[in-house]
């Protein structure tokens, strides 16, 4: 596991008093696109949430670039910035008048926090480069309120882009987007994977994508009842564990 971006072992997690996720125990090497699945409610955002941080586990160890999260959620700042994340929705007060350069450059900000005597310059370079890459560079004055719900998930890639990433974590980022903008996104990020070398930790309730795309399949319900290539773990077999009695609404996508 020396390779590995990130590694979960043994996490235990309870919201108020439900058990989450339970002894859950898994590895993302470098490079790797790792899809998590598994029915709603088998604790997929709030592993996801345990290992940012933002929720706190009962038992379990979070490495993240070969340091540990910490009980209260914290890893050194020069890690944390190595890690990027997409939620499901990106919610903010559209009265706030933000633009997407803007935006961005928030991003960048946070490393200028660290390295003040990076210039205005370097920062323009940086925002205008990584929207650029998102083909987004023409969206640059517009508001964020204004976005459409694809142009608003490129414009989060490129806050991702802004600044080196090596683990990209999204909540199923692709939510709300038609199935045009959808395969637009998905081979976006794929793209920029292969360009970015990013290790990637993804929720995601399209088996027939994950099929095609990833590399690894974690099965979560509350536990992992596997995990492996996906031509391995997605057999019928592990879907009817990990899905139950929902296993007929996927299985004939499978």
């Amino acid at each position: 596991m020396s390779d590995s971006v990130l590694v979960v072992d043994g996490l235990t997690v309870y919201r108020e008093n439900h058990l989450a996720v339970q002894n859950v125990s898994f590895a993302v090497p470098a490079g790797t696109d790792a899809a998590l699945v598994g029915p709603n409610g088998a604790g997929k955002s709030t592993l996801i949430q345990a290992v940012l941080g933002i929720l706190p586990r009962q038992s379990g160890e979070v490495v993240v670039l070969g340091h540990s999260l910490s009980p209260k959620g914290d890893l050194p700042v020069a890690v944390r910035q190595h890690i990027a994340y997409l939620p499901q929705n990106f919610l903010f007060d559209r009265r706030i008048p933000i633009t997407v350069s803007e935006l961005v450059g928030l991003g960048w900000d946070r490393v200028g926090l660290q390295l003040p005597w990076v210039g205005r310059r370097a920062r323009h370079h940086a925002v205008r480069q990584a929207l650029a890459q998102v083909d987004a560079w023409h969206l640059r004055e517009q508001l964020v309120s204004g976005l459409s719900g694809g142009e608003t998930k490129r414009v989060l890639l490129a806050y991702c882009l802004v600044r080196p990433r090596r683990l990209l974590i999204l909540d199923e980022a692709p939510a709300g987007l038609d199935a045009r903008s959808e395969s637009d996104f998905y081979q976006l990020l794929y793209q920029l994977k292969k360009e970015q070398g990013w290790a990637i930790l993804q929720i995601s309730h399209d088996l027939d994508m994950v099929r095609r795309s990833c590399d690894r399949v974690l099965c979560l319900n509350r536990t992992l009842r596997c995990q492996g290539v996906p031509g391995h773990a997605l057999t019928p077999e592990n879907l009817s564990l990990a899905y139950g009695s929902e296993f007929v609404r996927y299985h004939h996508s499978c």
